[in-house]
């Protein structure tokens, strides 16, 4: 029987470093875990290097229904989906193993120079809703135009359902660091 509590305590110290790694809050390793705050509290600072951040984990399903957001969030739900689904991988795993396919997948494109590029979907937005679909607060409505199933509101109406991607917002991708970097046209 020890070595079996020795074996689960093990493993989630293991899964705990992974999400760390990945940038995971205290809270989220409070509730994927059995290991006790001061435990958690001391893993975070052995792998960060500083004291794990205080505050509340974001709450409201209205950042994934934004149009960037709305991409990567939709991108990552459908590769967890599948993982859970499909593999061997279930529930924390999975979603470490999608979040680690995320990251793979969101930087394709990224100059190789930029460093400081932080991904669009943190861990913890990540880890939030797979919660928020747990709750029945959100779905995955499939885009009459591509067919890709994106996040929307929970009952709301599927028909007509047209994603971000196939309808953009006017003022998608004019940022100001986007405007920052373009060449400067002389005349």
């Amino acid at each position: 029987m020890a070595s079996k509590s020795v074996s689960l305590e093990a493993e989630d110290i293991l899964l705990a470093s992974d999400m760390i790694r990945l940038g995971a809050r205290l809270q989220v390793l409070q509730a994927e875990t059995s290991l006790s705050y001061d435990r958690l509290a001391r893993l975070y600072r052995e792998i960060r290097g500083v004291s794990p951040p205080k505050g509340m984990l974001p709450f409201s399903v209205d950042w994934y229904m934004t149009w960037l957001p709305n991409i990567h969030s939709s991108l990552f739900y459908n590769v967890y989906r599948y993982l859970d689904d499909h593999t061997p991988a279930k529930k924390s795993l999975a979603m470490v193993e999608a979040y680690r396919l995320y990251l793979e997948q969101s930087s394709v494109g990224l100059r190789p120079d930029d460093v400081s590029a932080e991904p669009i979907l943190s861990f913890t937005r990540a880890w939030m809703l797979v919660r928020f679909f747990d709750s029945d607060l959100v779905q995955l409505s499939a885009c009459h135009q591509c067919g890709g199933r994106y996040i929307a509101h929970a009952h709301d109406p599927a028909t007509d359902f047209v994603c971000a991607i196939c309808k953009p917002p006017p003022r998608a991708g004019k940022t100001r660091s986007r405007r920052k970097a373009a060449p400067v046209k002389s005349a």
